[in-house]
C-alpha cells in the first residue's frame, strides 16, 4: 500500500525539494505551503505522515499543526533554528521527530521511515516541563541530536550519564535536562567527586553527625538530602573510589542516605545525573570501576560532541562568547574575520571552556571596537600562522581538481575517512557526524564495501 505524506513549508522550495526525496521512495506526496491549506487538505484525505516546518509566515505554527494532526498521524517538525528549546517544544507536544535545516536527505528519509514503520501511531506527549532558556549554544547536527536527547530524558523519572571531553559543557547539559523536568522548581546541586578525599566525599554527600570525626561539630544533612525534589549532579563519577562506589550504589538502588556517624537512614526522592570524561567501560573492564554501579548510572547515556566534531558552531559561540566577555567590560566589541578565521584554524583541545577563555583574553586586549587577530592568544596567532604558510593538502587539491560534483565529492570524502580511519566505522560515523545506520545507506549507495571490524 502506497503511504500518503503531507509536506508543508511556507516557502515553496523547500516543498518541493522534500516532495522530491519522498516521491523518490515510491510514496505518494501532498504539499502545502499555509497553514490553512495543509488543514484543508487533511479535511479532503487521510495521510500516513506529516512533515512541516515550525516556523510558518502565518497565524498559525507548526506546533498548532502538531496538535491538530497527531491524533491521526505522526509528525515530523522541521526548523531552520536549531535549538534546546525548540527540540523540547517538540518533544513535549508530541511529534515524532525533530529535524534542523540544512537536513542530510538520509537523515529526512530515516525519521520518515521510522514514523511511517509504526503503523501511524505517534507517541505519547513527554510531560510538560519547565521552558526557558537553556544557555546551550550550536546548530550543528551533532548538537541537535544532543538538544533532542535531552528533550527525551529531561521528563523522565531515569538516572542519566553525561560523557564528553574536558570542557564539553557536562554540567550545561545537565543543568539543561534539569531546566525542563518537573523537577525544575527543585534545587540543583553540583558536586565534583574528583575534588574531595574519599572521607570528605562522603560526609559532602550523605552528611554526618555531630561528633562523628574530628571537625564533626554539628550535625550535617549532606548535599544528596538537600537535593530532595531536584536534581543532584555528579561530576567526574570516574574518580570515585572503589569503596565509596559501594556507598553510591546503595543509595541509588534503595532512594536513601545514611550520614556518617548515624545507623538511622533517610529516605530521599533526589534525581541524579553524573558526567565523566573517562571510559567507564575500559575502567569496568579493569576493575577500577563497579559494573552494576556503571549500568545503574547509565539508564541513559549522552555523549557531548568535542569543539572539533562540530566546527560549524564555532562562530556562533565565539559571537556568543564575545558579547558576554564584552558587556563584563562596558564595551561594544565584535570579530574581525581574520580573528574569526585564525579560531577556526585552531583544533581547542580544551574544547568550549578553552574558546571562552580565549574570547575572554581577546576582549581584555582589543583595541577600539574590533578583535583582530593580534588580540588573541599567542598560540592561536601560531596556529594562524602555520596554517598560512603551509601549502593546501594534497587531498583537497587532487579531489577538486577536476571539479566532481557533490555526489561525487561525497563518495571520495567517505573513502577518504575510511582510509583515514582503517575502516573503522563507528570512527568513521563520529568524524562524519552521522550514525553507523547512515554510514551504512551511504556506503550502499555508492556501491563502497565496508571492512570487518574488528
Amino acid at each position: 500500500m502506497i503511504k500518503r505524506i503531507l509536506v508543508v513549508d511556507d516557502d515553496a522550495a523547500s516543498c518541493e525539494l522534500l516532495r522530491e526525496i519522498f516521491a523518490a521512495r515510491g510514496w505518494q506526496v501532498t504539499t502545502a505551503t499555509s497553514p490553512a491549506e495543509a488543514r484543508l487538505r487533511f479535511a479532503e484525505q487521510s495521510f500516513d505522515l506529516a512533515v512541516s516546518d515550525i516556523n510558518l509566515e502565518a497565524d498559525a505554527t507548526g506546533l498548532d499543526l502538531l496538535k491538530d494532526f497527531q491524533a491521526r498521524c505522526p509528525v515530523i517538525l522541521v526548523t531552520g533554528f536549531g535549538t534546546l528549546d525548540a527540540a523540547v517544544a517538540a518533544s513535549r507536544e508530541g511529534a515524532w521527530d525533530f529535524i534542523s535545516k540544512p537536513f542530510k536527505v538520509d537523515e529526512v528519509i530515516a525519521a520518515a521511515q521510522s514514523a511511517l514503520a509504526r503503523g501511524g501511531e505517534p507517541p505519547a506527549p513527554a510531560a510538560a516541563g519547565v521552558m526557558d532558556a537553556s544557555g546551550m549554544v550550536g546548530r550543528s547536527a551533532a548538537m541537535v541530536a544532543l538538544y533532542k536527547e535531552i528533550a527525551r530524558v529531561a521528563p523522565t523519572r531515569s538516572t542519566a550519564l553525561i560523557i564528553g571531553e574536558s570542557g564539553t559543557g557536562k554540567e550545561l547539559v545537565a543543568r539543561a535536562i534539569h531546566r525542563h523536568s518537573l523537577r525544575a522548581e527543585g534545587p540543583f546541586l553540583p558536586v565534583n567527586c574528583g575534588a574531595l578525599p574519599e572521607n570528605l566525599l562522603e560526609s559532602e554527600l550523605f552528611g554526618h553527625t555531630r561528633g562523628a570525626f574530628t571537625g564533626a561539630v554539628a550535625d550535617r544533612k549532606g548535599l544528596w538530602a538537600e537535593a530532595d525534589q531536584g536534581t543532584l549532579f555528579l561530576d567526574e563519577i570516574g574518580d570515585i573510589p572503589l569503596a565509596m562506589q559501594v556507598k553510591l550504589l546503595r543509595a541509588l538502588q534503595e532512594g536513601e542516605v545514611r550520614p556518617v556517624g548515624s545507623s538511622r537512614a533517610r529516605q530521599v526522592d533526589a534525581r541524579v545525573i553524573a558526567a565523566t570524561n573517562r571510559n567507564l567501560e575500559a575502567d569496568v573492564a579493569a576493575g577500577r570501576f563497579r559494573e552494576d554501579l556503571y549500568y545503574r548510572l547509565s539508564a541513559v547515556t549522552l555523549h557531548v560532541p568535542p569543539l572539533r566534531q562540530r566546527r560549524e558552531d564555532l562562530p556562533l559561540l565565539a559571537e556568543a562568547f564575545l558579547e558576554k566577555a564584552a558587556t563584563a567590560l562596558g564595551r561594544s566589541l565584535r570579530l574581525e574575520p581574520a580573528a574569526l578565521a585564525a579560531l577556526a584554524e585552531y583544533d581547542f583541545p580544551g574544547n568550549i571552556r578553552e574558546l571562552q577563555s580565549a574570547i575572554e583574553y581577546a576582549a581584555i586586549h582589543a583595541r577600539g571596537g574590533v578583535v583582530r587577530p593580534e588580540d588573541l592568544p599567542l598560540k592561536l596567532q601560531a596556529s594562524e600562522a602555520s596554517a598560512a604558510a603551509s601549502p593546501a593538502p594534497s587531498w583537497l587539491a587532487s579531489n577538486f581538481a577536476d571539479l566532481p560534483t557533490l555526489d561525487e565529492l561525497e563518495r571520495r570524502y567517505l573513502m577518504h575517512v575510511l582510509e583515514a580511519v582503517k575502516g573503522n566505522r563507528t570512527r568513521a560515523a563520529e568524524i562524519l557526524g552521522i550514525d553507523r545506520r547512515t554510514l551504512y545507506r551511504m556506503a550502499e549507495r555508492f556501491g563502497i564495501k565496508l571492512t570487518d571490524e574488528a
